[in-house]
């Protein structure tokens, strides 16, 4: 395709411990732009979890007090450089494009009851709890980057069935907490 940029090979990395502190410095702009706006900002996705492989991006989740409260979190975030780029296909995350030359990370806005949210939450909580289980993740997530490298569409779908799995186990172990 002429002018397209080629697509970034995947690249799985050991767990850095510099990973909390990325999001901490990001949490903390965040929060000073939306903060009033959201009833929380977590770190989630691979980053979160400590000694877990995982591509080099810290992930955010925030979750608003409100559904109305959006085009306002688009309209400060904007201000930060954020560009709102709509929901992607997953209903209840609206997904942010992270300000030129910023530290490498996913922004993602959630309504109060989104069920994304949730799951990232669970699903996060549940690998911090099951170092064992977070092994065999990163494990797997090393080898199918090896695998499909040039491919990361090969790549996410390679690996869906594993996390969806725990997925449901994480949810349903939160839900049994409750």
């Amino acid at each position: 395709m002429l002018g397209s940029a080629k697509a970034k090979p995947v690249a799985v990395v050991e767990y850095d411990p510099a990973w909390p502190e990325y999001f901490e410095f990001l949490r903390k702009r965040i929060a000073g732009t939306i903060g009033d706006l959201a009833t929380a900002i977590e770190h989630v996705g691979s980053t979160a979890v400590p000694n877990l492989a995982a591509k080099p991006i810290i992930d955010i989740d925030v979750l608003l007090k409100s559904d109305d409260m959006l085009p306002v979190a688009i309209e400060r975030l904007a201000i930060l450089g954020y560009v709102h780029r709509g929901d992607l296909g997953v209903p209840e995350r609206e997904a942010f494009l992270a300000p030129a030359r910023d530290l490498p990370h996913h922004l993602y806005i959630c309504p109060p009851r989104s069920t994304e949210f949730r799951r990232h939450v669970a699903f996060r909580n549940f690998l911090r709890a099951h170092p064992e289980e977070a092994k065999i993740y990163g494990d797997l997530k090393i080898a199918l980057a090896e695998r499909f490298r040039d491919d990361r569409p090969a790549y996410v779908t390679a690996k869906s069935e594993f996390v969806n799995q725990l997925t449901s186990v994480a949810i349903r172990d939160s839900e049994e907490r409750s």
